[in-house]
């Protein structure tokens, strides 16, 4: 099966794809292009499939670059290629030649691009990245290396939906406590459960921060199984794992 690769018309002058699972070596609960070295599957199988995303962007597989990721707010620029991944969310470059990923299975991948300045980054923004800043980070990152803000597009890709992210009370507490005006990514669910729309939230901190255009594909992690992996979906299904899909961008 052949790779399946997402793009946005909004960065189309940009080598970029959100992947989805169809066309990778992994089987089992990891079936399909499962590019996640974290996860427990076979590790020359991981390989492989980040070879296939590695050819599709036009790199050599130590020059499709990426990081530890910790849900943190750190947004790291790179150079060239890592001997080791630093622990970050985010990356920014100005080198041609290099393609910079992200891995999620719910969290939002965002692929960002400053093409007058020729400067590409890409996030990994999960609630707790977003709601400490990562986003902001990555645009201030990208600025410091000679982007234009107003500048930047930003698309988000394959994410978990609002009516797929049901949450408890204190999830809530954690983002009225850092602004009662948040709650309006919140609806409710059934009992005491509220639904969380991260896309939206995410949406809102890419345009008060101030880029030229920013968007979602609008492609929910969780309801789509044949195409996506998913932690929450996975969790619910108690199975043992679940694979990692791969955002990247490339100048």
């Amino acid at each position: 099966m052949t790779l399946e690769i997402l793009t946005s018309d909004a960065l189309a002058n940009v080598k970029h794809g959100f992947f989805t699972r169809r066309g990778g070596a992994s089987s089992g609960v990891f079936s399909g292009l499962n590019c996640g070295q974290g996860s427990t599957d076979q590790t020359e199988i991981v390989s492989i499939n980040r070879a296939r995303v590695a050819a599709a962007m036009g790199v050599t597989p130590d020059h499709l670059i990426g990081a530890h990721q910790v849900h943190s707010a750190t947004a790291l620029p790179v150079a060239g290629p890592l001997a080791n991944k630093p622990r970050a969310d985010a990356l920014v470059t100005k080198t041609p030649g290099l393609a910079l990923s992200v891995l999620s299975a719910d969290c939002q991948p965002v692929l960002f691009a400053e093409q007058a300045a020729g400067v590409i980054g890409a996030a990994h923004a999960g609630w707790r990245g977003a709601l400490d800043g990562i986003l902001e980070a990555t645009v201030e990152a990208m600025i410091a290396l000679g982007a234009t803000r107003e500048k930047i597009t930003a698309v988000i890709g394959p994410s978990i939906s609002q009516r797929a992210y049901e949450v408890g009370p204190e999830f809530m507490d954690c983002f009225l406590d850092e602004d009662p005006d948040f709650a309006r990514y919140f609806i409710n669910g059934e009992g005491d459960r509220m639904l969380f729309d991260l896309p939206g939230f995410g949406l809102n901190r890419l345009r008060a921060a101030g880029v030229g255009h920013a968007e979602w594909t609008r492609h929910c992690t969780f309801s789509d199984p044949d195409r996506f992996y998913s932690y929450r979906r996975t969790t619910r299904a108690k199975e043992a794992d679940y694979g990692r899909l791969i955002a990247s961008i490339a100048l």
